[in-house]
């Protein structure tokens, strides 16, 4: 009879085998599967009906073309996505991202994760991921909007409010779903579940755009409150300055913190003072413009080149909202160096399996309950 240990393996190596190219999504699998091992001793069944090879295949994957007209007249073309991973509790559901970096094995890892991360509400709702490799940076309103009109022409195809209901990500707020509901809307009247993320003038949520960024802070001020702690007067780092980061930092210096950075692609800023939450926002969601932009401004902020985990002041807690695997060993290690109350990972975002290997040969963990799939890499470092 295969053990375990023998299954968990085996599966890991056909899915290793089949998409050998898949880097992101390799990782995710191999993170998830760590876990099971006790899950399947206790259920052999499991093994039986080969549970682990229908969860780690998607259900399907859709590629298509998409044409839009950029600001000279002329014809580009990128390429669109939807993984529509597993449907078995309900519609699929999962953002879709706009970033030059987006491929399929990238949309895979994504939708995978959000398979679980979906269960765990208690919702009958399943995973799936989408996107483009289209990149909304320095394009006008026209052009943003021409091209969502295009890749929804295609997606709407597939999906419905009892079939796939997408949402944001990465370079998809809520100017992009505005664009793409009224796309949506166009062909096929309307009908205000198929899209999550929407401006609240036409069926959007109070506190959606808040909730991931909320959500992150209260976990972290509970696990405080769990070692006799709380955010008064601890210094912050926070990197990313979409979505998640602003309201992030907005929550922590409610609760009493100063968040110190934010960042972007290009490099980050230290304000020892304390970010400006107004005008972070006005800089990134008004203005659509690089953080230079908001250093030049305000007289206290420094600008630096390159990632914010090469940073090596002090601070007290870590908070990555950013995007996947933008921690590597070497900064695990200045994170490690750093003494950190507390490391915790936004919902969305892998760190580098080199992470978890390099520090835990440095320091104390304390390991939470197993969510991986919920909440990313999640660990208490202990003075």
């Amino acid at each position: 009879m295969t053990t375990a240990k023998e299954y968990i393996q085996s599966t890991f190596e056909t899915v290793k085998a089949r998409n050998g190219h898949e880097a992101e999504f390799l990782q995710a699998v191999e993170e998830f599967l760590s876990t099971l091992e006790p899950v399947f001793e206790k259920h052999p069944e499991y093994i039986e009906e080969n549970i682990l090879a229908r969860i780690t295949e998607p259900e399907r994957v859709i590629s298509f073309r998409v044409p839009w007209v950029d600001r000279d007249g002329k014809v580009q073309v990128n390429r669109g996505y939807r993984v529509q991973f597993n449907s078995a509790v309900g519609p699929y559901k999962g953002g879709l991202r706009f970033h030059p970096t987006v491929n399929q094995g990238i949309l895979k890892f994504l939708g995978f994760e959000q398979i679980f991360k979906n269960v765990l509400t208690g919702l009958p709702i399943g995973g799936g991921k989408g996107g483009s490799d289209f990149d909304p940076k320095g394009k006008t309103d026209a052009e943003v909007m021409r091209f969502c009109q295009s890749f929804m022409t295609e997606l709407q195809k597939y999906i419905g409010p009892s079939l796939d209901v997408p949402a944001g990500d990465i370079g998809v707020g809520g100017r992009e779903i505005g664009y793409l509901y009224g796309q949506y809307k166009r062909l096929n009247q309307f009908d205000a579940g198929v899209l999550t993320g929407k401006p609240l003038g036409f069926g959007g949520s109070l506190i959606r755009p808040e909730a991931t960024g909320y959500g992150l802070v209260y976990y972290t001020e509970e696990m405080l409150k769990a070692n006799g702690d709380s955010f008064a007067g601890k210094k912050v780092v926070i990197s990313g300055s979409g979505n998640v980061a602003q309201y992030a930092l907005q929550k922590a210096t409610e609760l009493g913190a100063t968040v110190i950075s934010v960042s972007d692609s290009n490099g980050y800023i230290i304000d020892e003072n304390g970010i400006d939450f107004d005008l972070l926002t006005d800089v990134k969601n008004n203005r659509r413009a690089r953080l230079t932009e908001y250093a030049a401004e305000k007289s206290t902020a420094t600008y630096y080149e390159g990632s914010v985990w090469t940073y090596t002041g002090n601070y007290d807690i870590a908070l990555p909202c950013a995007t996947q695997n933008e921690i590597n060993g070497e900064a695990a290690k200045r994170l490690v160096a750093q003494v950190l109350k507390l490391f915790l990972k936004e919902l969305t975002c892998q760190a580098t399996l080199t992470l978890s290997k390099s520090t835990k040969k440095m320091a104390s963990f304390t390991d939470l309950p197993k969510l991986p799939m919920l909440v990313g890499l999640l660990y208490l470092l202990l003075k």
